[in-house]
């Protein structure tokens, strides 16, 4: 028996030897699993950081584009703002002159609108009341100079101020307001430069 025993205890030897090997491999593999872990949840946690900075950047980088573009757009609208009030100004200024020197402006109207036809002229119920004298000579003298005639009519325009030129069946409006709008874009550049 005692040659049993001996066998028993090499058995037993030799299975606890490859017991411990198979511990102690199993620990180094267990190891080498959560060295393995480590390292990749480092990186991803590396690569998540770097990701969330990207972002971050991004995002402010949008954020400034927006601000940036709010504020261009605020001082774009005070600047037109700004002209339309000094255009509003001007055309009160050349509505409200005196006598004198609206009459003057009337006639240089006339001088660049008139035509080398037979035509007449309208103007408002407020104008026409206040005609100067001698007025509806110096016209006609104009038409004369560019091959036509002009005649003011009793007729009266239906425009704020200005006139209305009338040849055959078609009328030219001449009033403030549509001289302004026809040469809106060139004043807004004009007093765009004046301004900024």
């Amino acid at each position: 028996m005692a040659g049993v025993d001996t066998i028993t205890k090499e058995i037993l030897q030799d299975a606890e030897n490859e017991s411990a090997k198979i511990i102690h491999e199993a620990e180094a593999e267990a190891e080498n699993i959560r060295n393995a872990a480590t390292a990749e949840a480092e990186k991803k946690k590396s690569d998540m950081a770097d990701k969330a900075e990207k972002d971050a950047a991004s995002y402010a980088d949008r954020i400034q584009s927006q601000i940036g573009m709010r504020r261009k757009q605020a001082i774009l609208g005070a600047r037109q703002e700004m002209i339309r009030e000094v255009l509003d100004q001007a055309y009160h200024q050349l509505d409200t002159q005196d006598d004198a020197s609206y009459f003057g402006m009337i006639e240089k109207l006339a001088e660049e609108n008139v035509q080398p036809d037979d035509g007449e002229i309208l103007f408002t119920a407020k104008d026409a009341a206040r005609l100067p004298e001698g007025f509806a000579a110096k016209l006609q003298d104009i038409a004369v100079k560019h091959g036509g005639s002009l005649k003011v009519s009793d007729e009266r325009a239906d425009v704020e101020n200005g006139f209305i030129l009338r040849y055959g069946g078609i009328e030219e409006n001449c009033s403030l307001r549509a001289l302004f709008s026809a040469k809106q874009e060139e004043l807004q550049d004009e007093v765009h430069r004046s301004l900024f």
